[in-house]
Parts: structure tokens; sequence; C-alpha cells
């Protein structure tokens, strides 16, 4: 399929390349920090092959997450936000971006999503899971009271969220300890996000903000499979949910989220997300630099659904969401 918009594709700056160098083994990195500090020259190439349009790029992660001083946190965001509107600059054709906010502080935040939205053209923002605040240890979750007002400012500016991926803390781990190759994208990635996707669910935030979009990469991290146990656990019992949604949180998964298909290349697990979320609420992406353009596009373009869903999921929904 020609004409594809990805939208989980990350870049780096040099303050967060190293972010990224435990992903792949040492013999690897020389390889992937080239993609990541790439942006017009293999990356194009990569698109141009494999019938990828548009990209929204993001920073990798953790990034502005893993920085507990709220004051360089705020200056990493803005400095990476401000190189991103450079990049973009020279080929709006094929790269717009999504906004990295630093979360330690809230207000900063909807400060600095409402510059990206306004006045560099971002089409949203990506946020690498909880923010390490004041402390190395902390964790730092965002359906906390003190973010409901910066979710007002997402629904009001109608910026999608991109929740993205972080490893739990090592003192948070302990289920993972002997046993690292779990970590990251294996195992760890999905669980942690699913988990603060569903606080966010459960929280009512979705009841105040109605309109407010989140999007899931990699499938849904694994919710689409379990949305309906979530619901009906132990359905004997009656009892009220013990959390203050006033809906099922199948409700706000299927009218508040959206997902992508990034690094999660297999029809089976597409299949199982349509049905559970609807087609028009899944779009391509392929996770470049950790994953590569041509295994995202090559099994997207044969895989066994509808041409009409093929140019949903690849083409029309993104243009839908973002306004493109």
């Amino acid at each position: 399929m020609q004409g594809k918009i990805a939208l989980e594709e990350h870049f780096a700056i040099a303050e967060t390349l190293q972010d990224s160098a435990g992903f792949v083994p040492p013999s690897y990195w020389e390889e992937l920090s080239g993609r990541l500090l790439d942006i017009h020259d293999r990356r194009l190439r990569e698109m141009d092959a494999h019938g990828v349009e548009m990209m929204i790029l993001s920073l990798n992660a953790p990034a502005v997450q893993a920085i507990p001083d709220r004051a360089r946190a705020i200056e990493i965001a803005r400095r990476a936000n401000d190189a991103l509107a450079e990049h973009v600059a020279k080929r709006p054709d094929r790269f717009r971006a999504f906004a990295a906010l630093p979360m330690q502080d809230p207000d900063a935040a909807s400060l600095e999503l409402a510059r990206c939205m306004r006045d560099l053209g971002f089409k949203g923002a990506l946020v690498n899971g909880f923010s390490q605040v004041d402390a190395p240890e902390s964790a730092v979750y965002y359906d906390l009271p003190q973010y409901w007002d910066f979710w007002g400012e997402c629904e009001a500016l109608g910026a999608p969220f991109y929740l993205h991926p972080r490893n739990p803390l090592p003192s948070m781990a302990q289920i993972y300890e002997g046993h690292a190759w779990l970590l990251g994208p294996t195992w760890a990635f999905g669980q942690e996000t699913a988990v603060h996707a569903l606080r966010l669910m459960g929280s009512g935030l979705f009841d105040r903000y109605p309109a407010l979009r989140i999007i899931l990469g990699h499938m849904g991290e694994g919710l689409p499979y379990s949305m309906w146990r979530v619901d009906h656990r132990n359905g004997w019992v009656k009892a009220p949910p013990r959390y203050p949604a006033k809906r099922k949180i199948a409700d706000y998964f299927n009218e508040n989220f959206y997902l992508t298909t990034s690094g999660n290349f297999r029809t089976q697990t597409l299949i199982d997300a349509m049905l559970e979320i609807g087609a028009d609420r899944i779009l391509f992406s392929t996770d470049w630099p950790f994953e590569n353009v041509d295994h995202a596009a090559n099994w997207f373009d044969a895989a066994s659904i509808s041409e009409a869903d093929r140019l949903k999921i690849g083409r029309l929904n993104a243009q839908k969401l973002f306004g493109l």
C-alpha cells in the first residue's frame, strides 16, 4: 500500500541519545544511534522504499520522563521540541511532530503543549510513561489529581496523547530480577503501559473530559485481549466497581483510545484488536528505528484484512485524527 502514515517513529537529540543504548546489544549501538539521529537521509529512503508517505516523529524514551529535576526536564523538552520543529519545517510533506512534555510539572507541560500545538504546528504529544519527579526513585502516574487540568488542556487543544512505554524503575521491578530478558519490549513495556492506561480509565478522567484521545502502541499493550475480563471477572458477585469512573472500563477503551501497529506485526493480533476496538481506531506504525520499516510495511501490505480496512488503518484514520 502506498501513502501510509506512521506515528510511532522516534528520533533523539544529543542529550537523550544514550537513553536508548540499553535496548540493543553493544555491537548494534552504532547502527541504532545512527538511525536515531538521522531524519532526512536513510529514514526518508526507507519510507520511499516501503510506501510510507509521512511519519509523525517523537523523542526517544525515557528521555524527559527520566529527569527528576523539573527545571532540567522543562529545558530538555523545549530543546527537543525546537529541534524537531526545525526538522519538520524542512520537509512538512513527509514529517510532522509530537511534543515531548515535562510532566514533572503539570503546568509547564500544559504550557509546552500549547506552544507546540499553536506555535509549532505539532499534532499532539508523546510521553514516555510515568515521570520521575524530584527524586530518582519516584514514579508519578497521570491519573493523579495534579494532572487533571493538564488533561483539560489536552482536550481543549484537540491534542491526542500517545502514552508510550518505559521500563519500571529497578526498585519497583522485583518480579524481573534474574530475568532481564523480560524487560523492555519483550514484556515489561506492555505491562507497565497497560496498567497506566487502566488507571486513567478507572479514574473518572474520561467522564470529565469525554473528548480526550489517548493512543497506545504495540497493538494496545495486550489490553484488547483482556478487556472483557477486566469488566466481567467474578461475574456472579453483584458489587459496584471499586474505581471512581462511572462506566465500564471497556466503554472508555472503545471510545477514548486508539491503537497502533508499532512493533507488533502479526495478523492474528491485528484482527483481535479490530474485533475489540474497531478498524476506525487502529493506525499503522512501525516503531522505527527500534523496528524495521520493511518488516512493518511488508507485513501490513500483505495482511489478510479487507482493502477498505487496510486503507483506514494505513492512512485515513491518521488523516482524520490529526487533521492531516
